[in-house]
């Protein structure tokens, strides 16, 4: 069936409306859509609107469904949508589902090559036929350009349909593939088919389309793990150590191109040009598992470099004994955690923030750390920064807890920016000067007003040498196990996690007048309970906004909970970790604080944030927010 479905709807409500839609395309895992879905996605970013671009993808290589959702907002409400207005319905078997996540008087875009079940037809949804299989195979040679330029051709017709500029798209394919003439001439043809086909066959543009807008001129596109990596360079990170773990990889490959262009120094006499003209200046391991990686990063921090890893959360698992040792023994590192679905393997290719208690308290015994938490790429450069400075300062390992949908996703957040005149904090470490002007040097002697210790590297004066040990150890570094000795170590480092609360990024803030509802959250669910405080605003509640930044805790999260008739905690886990770790450490009553969590895999969005709080607080009036089944 290709003609007999409607493929036009009128519907007044949802007429005239510019750059403010979504969209989802429904494919297979394996059969190259995602360059095409990042052409739309990009194109639209280039014309200047906020925009995202959630890829929500199986672990496997290929077969089983993959979906790209793109989500269009002109006052920059970019969290995942959970009705679209078009979806690309290019995967069989999930047909059914597909369709039944359209909003009414949208669009279904499928391939009319072959015919489409009647059972799958809805009234309230115009269905788009395009033969797209039909063209490829009477326009491309191989089986495997047919199945990648059917890709492009939707997407050809996706932009006759949203009014995406065709200038636009023909400079992303010129940079994409400009220096390869054949690929170039196939992008563009396959482009030009779905085009001509829907400007031929579709009233073009639909009710809801693209128009220039100037607010992305100031912005770049993105991603987290990117963002970290290029934190990391000017932090001045030189020894990298990690064992290869989905979505944590592609931070350490773009820290480890970036270091090749950047961190390699000529060599005094060298002829310019030659093999032999340059030095690498930083040192990258793949260790055999995660517990090596983490034991290069002490060594080399020990040592004096500024070193860090990245993982997720099976490696946190392993890091784990060698994570309390850098504790014990004051030694700084830095662990990028960008955060999995689990437990156990879990789902490796689904975003959570499910590692929120074992990152703050890794390691046995009473352990406590330092967690740095960014809500989108521009905080992960800003953060990956800051934290070797704390590191250091503190003498202690610092978790940056990012996520999947950070890291691998593309966002739309302001330029990053660089100060010319940063210096690294590298706390209270001797030189030889130092050393020369103190009669004997003991290592957790000497307590700062953050109850700081001074620390020497190897290769300071003979004086600063010292044995460490992750056995019981007195304030001299000695071995002891005296009840009070070893107590006064441990209390002192309790004093220095809680002294390290000024040094984090502060809490962000935003009030309402009147409002008796507060809303607390953490990370990446930022934009979605941003955007449900808006809404529950239209419902006549109004909200604060509370997003923790950094752990241990600012005393402005516990007056903020305090100071609400019901306080909401937002996160993406199930057993409400934030919440529970806010109880405990502030030693607010929990019951306090209503849970809202999701935890599915999939990020979250606003719909749910909103049906959650107007559970318990009744709106003023009534008005349906429901997800639609």
């Amino acid at each position: 069936m290709t003609t007999t479905l409607p493929h036009q709807r009128e519907d007044p409500t949802r007429a005239g409306r510019v750059n403010d839609f979504a969209l989802k395309l429904a494919n297979v895992n394996g059969t190259g859509s995602a360059s095409a879905n990042a052409l739309l996605m990009q194109a639209i970013f280039r014309m200047g609107i906020p925009v995202s671009g959630k890829n929500l993808f199986p672990s496997n290589i290929q077969g089983l469904p993959t979906w790209y959702e793109i989500r269009v907002n002109h006052t920059g409400f970019t969290a995942r949508a959970l009705d679209y207005d078009l979806m690309v319905a290019m995967n069989s078997q999930t047909y059914a589902q597909d369709i039944a996540e359209v909003a009414p008087g949208g669009y279904v875009l499928y391939d009319s090559s072959w015919p489409l079940e009647p059972s799958l037809a809805r009234e309230d949804v115009g269905f788009l036929g395009v033969p797209l299989a039909k063209m490829c195979l009477e326009n491309f040679a191989t089986s495997r350009e047919r199945v990648l330029m059917k890709n492009v051709a939707y997407a050809g017709a996706l932009v006759a349909l949203l009014d995406v500029d065709l200038a636009v798209i023909a400079t992303l394919l010129n940079e994409s593939y400009g220096r390869n003439e054949k690929l170039l001439t196939s992008n563009q043809t396959a482009l030009r088919l779905g085009y001509d086909f829907a400007r031929e066959n579709f009233t073009c543009p639909l009710e809801f389309r693209v128009a220039p807008l100037a607010s992305t001129s100031r912005s770049i596109l993105i991603d987290g793990n990117t963002a970290s990596a290029l934190g990391c360079l000017y932090a001045g990170a030189t020894v990298a150590a990690w064992y290869p773990i989905t979505p944590a990889t592609a931070l350490m490959d773009n820290f480890t191109a970036l270091c090749a262009k950047y961190r390699r120094e000529p060599v005094d006499g060298a002829v310019a040009g030659s093999p032999d003209s340059t030095v690498n200046n930083y040192l990258i391991l793949q260790a055999e598992d995660e517990i090596a990686a983490i034991g290069m990063v002490l060594g080399a921090s020990w040592n004096g470099a500024r070193s860090f890893t990245s993982t997720s959360g099976p490696g946190i698992s392993l890091m784990s004994e060698l994570l309390g040792l850098a504790y014990y023994t004051e030694i700084p590192a830095v662990i990028f955690d960008v955060q999995r679905t689990g437990p156990s393997t879990g789902m490796p290719t689904r975003t959570q923030q499910a590692d929120i208690l074992l990152c703050a308290y890794a390691s046995h015994g009473d352990t406590k750390h330092i967690l740095l938490f960014p809500a989108n790429p521009h905080e992960c450069f800003e953060f990956a920064v800051q934290s070797f400075d704390v590191a250091e300062h503190f003498q202690t390992p610092v978790f940056v807890l990012s996520d999947l949908d950070i890291g691998m996703n593309d966002w739309v957040v302001p330029e990053l920016t660089w100060d010319d005149d940063y210096t690294w904090d590298r706390g209270r470490l001797l030189d030889d000067t130092d050393l020369s002007e103190i009669a004997e040097f003991f290592r957790y002697t000497d307590e700062d007003e953050d109850f700081v210790t001074p620390r020497t590297v190897p290769g300071s004066d003979p004086k600063g040498a010292y044995f460490i040990r992750g056995s019981g150890h007195d304030k001299f570094g000695k071995y002891t196990e005296v009840p009070d000795e070893y107590q006064e170590v441990v209390d002192r480092l309790k004093k220095k996690h809680a002294a390290a609360a000024s040094a984090l990024p502060a809490p962000i803030e935003v009030r309402r007048e009147g409002a008796r509802v507060g809303i607390v959250t953490v990370g990446s669910c930022d934009l979605a309970v941003r955007e449900a405080i808006e809404n529950l605003a239209t419902l006549g509640i109004a909200a604060n906004f509370l997003r923790v930044r950094g752990f241990p805790f600012a005393q402005s999260v516990r007056r903020f909970v305090e100071e609400h008739e019901h306080c909401f905690v937002v996160e993406q886990n199930r057993d409400a970790q934030l919440r529970s770790l806010i109880a405990v450490e502030t030693q607010l009553d929990i019951t306090k604080m209503h849970p809202v969590v999701h935890y599915g895999g999939f990020p979250l969005s606003a719909v749910q944030v909103v049906d959650a709080v107007t559970a318990i607080v009744t709106p003023p009036r009534v008005t349906s927010t429901k997800e639609r089944p």
